[in-house]
């Protein structure tokens, strides 16, 4: 691999890393050594993933590999999704207004809210009891 044609990116969601590189090819993608078919079983965690290639025109015009961790499947499609977003503007800027406009460029900071103590969850109470 050349190193001047490989764009390097990090991209997150939830408790989701995924790492990405991304070259010009033949659109191949594989995450953590195995295709996006393989990886994704489910069509929607699959099309979000590739979303920033449809909406540039670039879709089969670039191999990615892609290391993740953490999370769960939507957590890791946003995460390749906001990876690959960070690392085709990086191949070309003009891109840049087309995926944000979409809303993909920054990090979804949407998380889990953490249990309060005294409470059965992040909202919600215990039952009261009045006898």
């Amino acid at each position: 691999m050349n190193k001047e044609n490989v764009f390097y990116a990090t991209g997150k969601r939830k408790t989701a890393i995924a790492r990405t590189w991304v070259t010009p090819g033949n659109g191949e993608v594989i995450i953590n050594n195995r295709s996006l078919e393989e990886y994704f079983t489910l069509e929607s965690a699959r099309a979000d993933s590739m979303q920033p290639f449809v909406l540039t025109n670039t879709l089969g015009s670039y191999d990615v590999k892609i290391r993740v961790i953490g999370g769960g499947i939507s957590g890791q499609a946003g995460a390749i999704r906001h990876g690959i977003t960070k690392a085709l503007i990086q191949v070309d800027p003009n891109f840049r207004q087309v995926l944000k406009k979409a809303g993909y460029v920054k990090r979804d900071p949407r998380a889990k809210e953490r249990k309060k103590y005294g409470q059965r969850g992040a909202r919600a109470r215990f039952q009261f009891s009045k006898r």
